[in-house]
Order: C-alpha cells, then structure tokens, then sequence
C-alpha cells in the first residue's frame, strides 16, 4: 500500500489549459481503448470532410457544371481514366469533382440548419424552462407536436413552397435547412428546458436572486453556462441527420439542381438507370461519400454519449516513471474504510483483549 501511495504522490500534476477544456479535446483525453478509437476515426473522417469542402475549388480539377476540357467535351457515362479519375455521369459531368464539390453543400446545410436550431431552441428552453406558467404548458405542446411530424415529408413541402421544386443554389439550401431547423428545434428545447428547471432550483441561483440579481442575467449568466454541456451530442448526432435530409431531397427530386450546385442526393437518382446497365461508378462514389460522411459524424457523437456517461467511461490506467526506469501502471485500488473496519474486527489489539480480560475478572 505505501508503494502503491508514493507512486501515485510522485505522479505529475495534470494541466489542464484552455485546449484542454474544450469538448471534444476533454473527452479525447479521457477515452480509452475502443471509445478512443471510435472518436479518434470518427474526427480523421470529420476533418477530412471539413477540409475538403473548405478547399473544394483547389481540389476539384472541374466545375461542378462543367461539361468541356481542352479537349472537347467530356462525354456522357465514360468509365474511370486518368482524365476522369472516376468517370463521368449520364449528364456528362465528371464524377470525382461532383463529389468534392457536393461536400460543400454539405457543409452549408449542416451550418444554417443546425446552427439556427441551437440558437432558437436555447432560447426557447431558457424561457420556458425558468419562467414556466402558460407559457411553457405551450411551447411544450408545440414542440411535441412539431417534433412528431417527419422531417422528409416538411422537407418536400418547405422546397415546393420556397422554390417551386426547382431548387437554385441557395433556394434548395435554405429549403433543406428551414426543415431541419424546424424539427430540431424541440430536441435543443426538451433538454435546455430540462436542465434549465433542475439548475434553477440550485443554492447559487437563489442566491443571486436574494442579491438582486436581474432575471436575463441570472438566465445567460448562471443558468445557460451549465445547461448547455449535452449540446456538442446533440449538434454532431444532428448534422449527420442534416446530410441524410439533404439527400433524400435530392434523391426525390426536390434538391438542388445540377447547374445551380453539386448534390449527392441528386447525382444517385441519376445514376438509378446505370446501375442495371453495370456502369457502376456514377453511383458508387456519391453513395460512398454520403455513408462516410454520416459514419465519421456519428462515431463523434455516439463516442461523445458514451464518455458523457460514467457507466460506460473506460478506467484509464494511471503510469509513473521514476527515473530512467520504465513505466509501471497502477491499477491497484486504494484500501477503503470498509476494508480498515474488517481488518480492526477480525485483529483485535492487545488493549481490547486486555479490557476484556478484566471485564471477565470483574465479572466473577
């Protein structure tokens, strides 16, 4: 046990900085094993995605409309070649640049979308949650009946309503992003309003308000600090949803179209027909590039849930290295005080035997 103390006494103190607070570095930090694996190939994919539709005009060797080289035209279905890595679609456009560029469309929905719905239903959850009353018997009922209608079904509507089913660059963004943003605004609502009526309950808030603090103070300033601590989850599990609505709209014929922005939806309803014809690569790519963006947001969210929950952390294993001695794990546990207690009843001590051998004597 004292080796086992001393080792533990040696053990640098942690520094714990700004990067080292933020969400997900924190968790980083804290997984183990198969959870530090799912996060860590969930952000790789993540940031690959991020970075490609950030520098998608350096990337892309065409437009995503482009149907010319220097050489003429493209050519409509031709198989993958060193002109056209990955061939060319039905319409004539290459396939490789399509992809690229339909990860910037990507982006931007998932940036309107999600970023708006945080925005409103935070608001909304603070209200309702520390005000209560009418109020908030109202804004819970519409939220749930919002929340039970289907994405894909307001997201059809939403673009035959903004852009006649004929959805421009922007028309068939905002199309897709009002829809998302209207169906997950009561998931950030239920859980700031939950958080909200828990905190507010708490020793610190009532002290602010014994002291005179305003209403909107103590909301943004108290209450909103520690009731957003779940929104990293919900905000990567969201803008994975995000990607498959966008795609659905395209694949139903309501996204975007070709010449307005490249869209993975839109380029596998086109690619339907080759399929049965073996040409293959005009819907393989598209497909592969919405699974793996979707697959790489999902394992941040769903590592994410699982380090956010105690019972399901992993133990991190403790090492010390005393000087040019290798590292040695600690996994022993420190005695308890039930194991003190169990080591006192079963090993008296000589006084305890000498006070009872007197009680005997005076005894008789």
């Amino acid at each position: 046990m004292s080796t086992t103390t001393e080792t533990v006494a040696a053990l640098p103190p942690t520094k714990n900085g700004f990067f080292g607070r933020l969400p997900v570095l924190k968790q980083l930090r804290q997984s183990v094993g198969l959870q530090r694996g799912m996060l860590v190939t969930g952000l790789v994919v993540t940031a690959i995605f991020v970075l490609v539709s950030i520098f998608a005009p350096l990337i892309a060797p065409y437009g995503f409309a482009q149907l010319r080289g220097p050489d003429g035209p493209f050519g409509a279905q031709q198989p993958p070649s060193p002109e056209h890595i990955m061939g060319t679609t039905v319409g004539g456009y290459d396939v490789y640049s399509r992809v690229i560029w339909g990860a910037q469309t990507a982006i931007l929905v998932i940036i309107i979308a999600v970023i708006f719905s945080i925005f409103i239903g935070i608001l909304l959850g603070l209200i309702s949650g520390y005000i209560g009353g009418w109020l908030d018997r109202v804004l819970v009922v519409i939220g749930d009946a919002i929340y039970a209608f289907p994405s894909l079904l307001l997201a059809i509507v939403l673009s035959i309503v903004i852009s006649g089913g004929q959805s421009s660059l922007w028309g068939g963004i905002f199309a897709a992003a009002l829809s998302i943003t209207v169906v997950y605004i009561p998931q950030y609502y239920r859980v700031i309003r939950a958080e909200t009526i828990r905190i507010k309950a708490e020793p610190y808030v009532e002290s602010a308000k014994m002291l005179g603090a305003s209403t909107p103070r103590i909301m943004f300033r108290h209450v909103l600090r520690n009731a957003t601590r779940t929104l990293p989850i919900i905000f990567t599990l969201n803008s994975s949803e995000a990607i498959l609505t966008l795609a659905g709209l395209g694949f139903l014929g309501f996204g975007i179209e070709p010449t307005a922005a490249a869209e993975w939806g839109y380029d596998l309803n086109k690619a339907l027909s080759d399929v049965t014809s073996g040409i293959w690569w005009t819907a393989l790519y598209p497909g592969l590039a919405i699974v793996l963006a979707v697959l790489g947001i999902t394992l941040v969210g769903e590592s994410l849930n699982d380090l956010a929950d105690p019972r399901l952390r992993g133990r991190k294993r403790v090492k010390a290295k005393s000087g040019a001695m290798s590292a040695t794990s600690v996994d022993a546990p420190l005695p308890s005080d039930l194991d003190i207690l169990d080591e006192n009843a079963t090993a008296p001590s000589s006084t305890d035997g000498a006070n009872s051998t007197d009680g005997l004597e005076n005894s008789k």
